[in-house]
């Protein structure tokens, strides 16, 4: 894949994650309205908003570790020599890799435990809610795994790794 094939994949998971937004605001904002204008509501608002929620997080998850945009105390890194920050930065890449698979397998096996199970209001499949963790664990070992590929074989300085931002302009010209 080229970097504009990977552009127009982060792109799709931000407009996607806008629409879970907008629909997750919508859902829950007319079902206040029915609920204390009308005393009504939809049953089955509360699940989608949930759902949209739930894909949000992970979608976004999946989003800012590649944009780098995760909890990280750089200012001890900076401070250290080089080959210590390659390290850190190894190591930190290595557990989140860790991280992931365990991800995976608890993900993969909620999925199989709920295989058969719906959500009442809706009737959607509750393996949904966790099927989104498979594509979010896969998707950040992809994108540590080329973190470390910077890292070990471009050789790329700590300091450049953690400040990417994947602007398509930056990627044009690289």
């Amino acid at each position: 894949m080229n970097r504009l094939n990977l552009n127009l994949l982060f792109r799709s998971i931000e407009a996607l994650m806008a629409f879970f937004l907008a629909v997750m605001i919508v859902l829950v904002f007319t079902n206040v309205v029915l609920r204390y204008v009308f005393s009504t509501g939809f049953e089955w608002s509360e699940e989608i908003a949930r759902l949209c929620f739930i894909y949000l997080v992970y979608l976004g998850a999946i989003g800012a570790m590649r944009e780098n945009q995760h909890l990280i105390i750089d200012s001890v890194l900076s401070r250290i020599p080089d080959i210590w920050q390659k390290a850190i930065y190894f190591l930190v890449q290595v557990g989140i890799i860790w991280m992931m698979v365990v991800l995976i397998r608890g993900s993969w096996q909620l999925v199989m435990q709920n295989l058969g199970d719906r959500w009442v209001a809706t009737q959607f499949p509750i393996y949904l809610v966790y099927a989104v963790g498979l594509v979010t664990g896969v998707s950040i070992i992809v994108i540590a795994l080329a973190n470390l590929y910077r890292l070990v074989v471009l050789k790329r300085p700590v300091g450049e790794l953690l400040s990417v931002r994947h602007e398509p302009e930056q990627d044009a010209m690289q």
